[in-house]
């Protein structure tokens, strides 16, 4: 259909950039000369979108209790209000982990095969009450993926919160657990949308809470063990997701568990971190999982600003490559190449835009809440979060990083379909779905230093925008 440029888009048009838009719904722009086009097409229909959100970690949990009774609401109601960024999909830690205050089990005691003793009195200070006031706040509610760093230690072979595999004996033990958990939480009226096996099963070099699984292992766990116990106990709607660690590994992951009806019986999905690269987002590996199981979920659980002390409301920061991970330091030669210097704002835009255009269905972020060390943390893992805070002032401070989450989270809903789109400029980074309501929100992105000008076109009608330089604009296209 030829476009018709006398007739326009209804469009709303929100901007988050370098130059101090956060979020900023603009009406006015410079045009410059229109050397690209976006195209959108509704009748082009990829996966459905469970949503986007971060994560409830004690570390999170612990610093909002420390916040005046205002700022800690403040900061809730920015994640979960229909004001703010309207969080849909989360993910929390069952035992502890390395933002946690200390290592700690919901099953202490030795032996215990029955678990008998097991209670999630440790949950009841911190995380739980951020989950409750988190769901008194959404209008819409949001879903809860649970992941266990590791099994207590009595119940593996190196007796220790860190590495080591789950001993056989207790492998419906082990099992036994996330029932159990389920039925807690349930107590305490929170519903778990689903879990993830094992947090990272390849461990994370024997630093924090591990446990390591080949894929046979943890496809025969959940086989033979988790999925069988939790329809039992009445459970089976409960989302199971295999992996749980970096995309290159996909691979064979998604081949061991999807390999046949009775491995990938049980599997609801696979779950993926991008710790493997500061700005690769391994599409074909992507698109591999996706071809190896269509009709299952492929979730992005965790990622984040990490091996980094975060700026403390220094905005330019988060949008100049200065930052570091983990591989800048510690990656074979071969693959340093996969972690330069990176700018935050841009590894979170890029990434989560990848994600979308290669089948993912959900992106979630790590911690909600750091401090100004990127803690706390027992292991003294400093990371960034979104919002930083410092209980001592009971000062808030949402970094750049907070706005591009909601740029996603705020305009693509729940059960939004992703749709074609064409972009002409390889400088430009966008993706689109339309929500169940019919809106399109389409999100766009200029990491360059050079302001853009392009035609979105749509059904025959054309619009003519500029987005600035290193900035990130979300279009809502209504009908």
């Amino acid at each position: 259909m030829a476009c018709n440029s006398e007739t326009k888009l209804d469009l709303k048009i929100y901007q988050t950039s370098a130059s101090g838009n956060h979020l900023n719904h603009i009406t006015d722009f410079i045009h410059g000369d229109t050397a690209s086009k976006i195209v959108i097409h509704p009748a082009q229909k990829f996966q459905t979108i469970l949503g986007f959100g971060g994560s409830f970690t004690e570390s999170s949990a612990y610093l909002l209790n420390g916040l005046s009774p205002k700022k800690r609401n403040e900061v809730i109601e920015s994640y979960f209000g229909d004001g703010g960024a309207m969080y849909s999909l989360t993910r929390t830690h069952m035992n502890s982990c390395d933002f946690s205050l200390s290592q700690y089990s919901y099953a202490p005691v030795a032996e215990d095969s029955l678990l008998e003793h097991f209670s999630i009195r440790e949950d009841l200070k911190d995380i739980i009450p951020m989950i409750k006031d988190a769901m008194a706040i959404s209008t819409d509610g949001f879903k809860i993926i649970s992941s266990p760093w590791t099994a207590p230690p009595w119940m593996k072979d190196n007796n220790n919160y860190v590495g080591g595999k789950l001993l056989p004996a207790y492998y419906d033990t082990w099992a036994l657990f996330f029932s159990k958990y389920i039925d807690a939480y349930s107590a305490e009226g929170i519903d778990i949308w689903g879990f993830t096996v094992e947090n990272e099963p390849h461990g994370n070099g024997n630093n924090w809470e591990s446990m390591l699984y080949s894929p046979k292992e943890m496809t025969d766990f959940v086989r033979d063990h988790l999925g069988p116990k939790l329809e039992m106990d009445g459970h089976g709607d409960k989302i199971i997701l295999g992996y749980d660690q970096n995309r290159a590994g996909l691979k064979e992951w998604v081949d061991e568990m999807f390999k046949d009806d009775a491995s990938s019986k049980y599997f609801d999905g696979t779950a993926i971190h991008w710790y493997e690269s500061t700005y690769e987002v391994f599409p074909e590996a992507l698109q591999y999982a996706h071809d190896k199981a269509p009709n299952k979920y492929l979730i992005e659980t965790e990622g984040c600003v990490d091996s980094e002390v975060p700026k403390w409301k220094d905005d330019a920061w988060y949008w100049r490559k200065e930052a570091t991970d983990w591989g800048w330091d510690w990656a074979s030669e071969e693959e340093k190449y996969l972690h330069p210097k990176y700018a935050p704002v841009n590894r979170y835009a890029r990434d989560i835009i990848g994600c979308l255009n290669n089948w993912v269905d959900g992106w979630v972020d790590w911690n909600m809440v750091l401090d100004k060390q990127g803690g706390p943390n027992w292991f003294e893992n400093w990371c960034v979060a979104p919002v930083l805070v410092d209980v001592e002032s009971d000062e808030v401070y949402y970094t750049p990083i907070y706005y591009i989450m909601a740029h996603f989270s705020k305009f693509i809903r729940p059960g939004a379909v992703r749709i074609g789109l064409e972009v002409s400029d390889q400088d430009l980074q966008a993706t689109a779905a339309q929500n169940k309501d019919g809106s399109i929100a389409v999100v766009v992105f200029n990491e360059g230093n050079t302001a853009k000008t392009f035609e979105i076109e749509m059904n025959g009608s054309a619009n003519k925008i500029s987005i600035e330089a290193q900035a990130i604009q979300t279009i809502i296209i209504t009908e």
